[in-house]
C-alpha cells in the first residue's frame, strides 16, 4: 500500500519542530529554515488543508539573548531564558510568515491547559477562529511559569495532545532524525529505517534515551506521542528537518520518515479523560480492574481506597496492585466515594441521603490506559 493509501485524505496537520531543527548549530536560529516552514505551509494551504505549528526553541533562544549558560537544574533562569525567547521565536515566526503572506497566533499553553473541561473548549473554540481567519496557530509550552514542562515535559507530547484534541488527521514531528530505526544508528552503520509502524508495542525496543543536545525530547517521547495520536485516529510521521520540502512532501503522501498509522479511534471525551491531569485517585480490587477494563461502569462495591481530597466531576486515576488501570470523571466527591466505598449501590442513599447513579463512575466516562 502506498505512503498516500496509508494517510487517506489528510485535511489537517499539526508540524511539530524541535529545538534542534531551529536552532541550526546550537547557537542561532537559522532563519532560512523557517522561511521553507512558511513556505510549505502556504503551499499545502493553496493545497486546501489548514496547518498548525508546535514550535520548541524559547529557551536556547533566550539563554543566548541573556548570555547565560545556567546549570541542567537551574529552573528559574530557565524559565527567564523561555520568557525572552518567546518573544523572538515568534517575532520570527511572524516575519517569516508574513513574507508569504499570512499571519501567525501565538498559543502559549501547559500540558494541564486541555485539563479543564471549560478550558479545552473555549481553547478549541480560538484556534477554529484563528483557522477560519487564515492565521496559522502556533503553539508552545507556556515554560515561563510552569516548572513541570520544563523539568519533564516536552513539546513531543504536547503537539500529539494539540493533534488529538483539534481532529487533525496528520502530525509531523520533525527532528535531528529520519524516522524510528531498527537500532541506535548512531552506534550501528548497518541500522535500517523502519518505514511502516502500525503496532506501536511492538517497536518499543527500539527506543533509545538519546536526545539532542538543545532538545528535551527523544524517541521514547515520540512513541509516547504515537500512541496518543493512535487514540485519536491521527496519523504520525517522524522525519528529519533536514530532508528537502519535509512537510510538504510528508503531507502529500511522499515516502518520507516513518509513518505511524492507526485504524482505531476513542472518543473525544475518552481522549480528553486520558490527557487530563489526574487530581486523585480511587484504589480497586480485582474485581472492578476486570469490569474496567471489559469497559463497565465502576460501581462502589469495587472501591478499597480514595487517595486526594476531590469535587464530583473531577478527573481520577483508577489504581489495581499500584498499577493505573484507567482514569474516569467521577460522579461523587472524594468524601462521599470514602463512605459507599466496599458498599452496595442500593445502600447509597440510605448512607448519603442522596444517590447520583447506582455507579462511582459511569462506564462512559471512563477511558481505559
Amino acid at each position: 500500500m502506498s505512503r498516500k493509501e496509508l494517510l487517506g485524505g489528510v485535511s489537517r496537520v499539526v508540524v511539530k519542530i524541535g529545538t534542534s531543527s531551529i536552532m541550526r548549530g546550537k547557537s542561532s536560529i537559522s532563519r532560512d529554515f523557517m522561511d521553507s516552514v512558511a513556505e510549505q505551509v502556504k503551499l499545502l494551504r493553496d493545497e486546501g488543508m489548514e496547518v498548525l505549528i508546535v514550535s520548541s526553541g524559547a529557551i536556547p533562544i533566550g539563554l543566548k539573548a541573556m548570555g547565560v549558560k545556567p546549570k541542567p537544574n537551574e529552573i528559574p533562569i530557565r524559565q527567564a531564558a523561555a520568557s525572552v525567547g518567546q518573544g523572538i521565536l515568534m517575532k520570527e515566526w511572524a516575519e517569516c510568515f508574513q513574507r508569504n503572506g499570512m499571519n501567525v497566533g501565538q498559543v502559549l499553553m501547559t500540558l494541564d491547559t486541555y485539563s479543564d473541561r471549560e478550558q479545552a473548549v473555549n481553547l478549541n473554540n480560538t484556534i477554529d477562529s484563528l483557522l477560519k481567519n487564515g492565521v496559522v496557530p502556533i503553539f508552545n509550552e507556556n515554560d515561563a511559569v510552569c516548572i513541570t514542562e520544563i523539568k519533564l515535559g516536552d513539546n513531543d507530547t504536547l503537539s500529539a495532545i494539540v493533534a488529538s484534541r483539534t481532529d487533525a488527521d496528520l502530525l509531523i514531528i520533525l527532528s535531528d532524525v529520519a524516522g524510528l530505526f531498527d537500532s541506535d544508528p548512531t552506534d550501528n552503520p548497518d541500522a535500517k529505517l523502519v518505514p511502516v509502524v502500525r503496532d506501536i508495542d511492538s517497536v518499543l525496543h527500539m527506543a533509545g534515551d538519546t536526545v539532542s543536545g538543545v532538545g528535551t525530547g527523544g524517541m521514547k517521547t515520540k512513541l509516547s506521542a504515537a500512541r496518543i495520536c493512535h487514540d485519536s485516529g491521527c496519523s504520525m510521521i517522524i522525519a528529519h528537518s533536514r530532508e528537502e520540502q519535509v512537510i510538504y512532501r510528508a503531507a502529500t503522501g511522499d515516502d518520507v520518515g516513518t509513518v505511524f498509522v492507526t485504524d482505531t479511534e476513542i472518543s473525544k471525551k475518552r481522549r480528553w479523560i486520558k490527557s487530563a491531569y489526574a487530581v486523585g485517585r480511587i484504589i480497586v480490587d480485582e474485581g472492578a480492574q476486570r469490569a474496567v477494563l471489559d469497559h463497565r461502569s465502576l460501581l462502589p462495591v469495587g472501591i478499597r481506597n480514595v487517595e486526594g481530597r476531590f469535587p464530583r466531576g473531577s478527573v481520577i486515576e483508577i489504581v489495581c496492585n499500584g498499577t493505573v488501570i484507567a482514569k474516569g470523571i467521577t460522579d461523587y466527591d472524594s468524601r462521599d466515594l470514602e463512605k459507599i466505598a466496599g458498599k452496595h449501590s442500593r445502600q447509597i442513599e440510605e448512607i448519603l441521603g442522596f444517590k447520583i447513579h447506582d455507579d462511582a463512575i459511569i462506564s462512559e466516562n471512563i477511558a481505559v490506559l
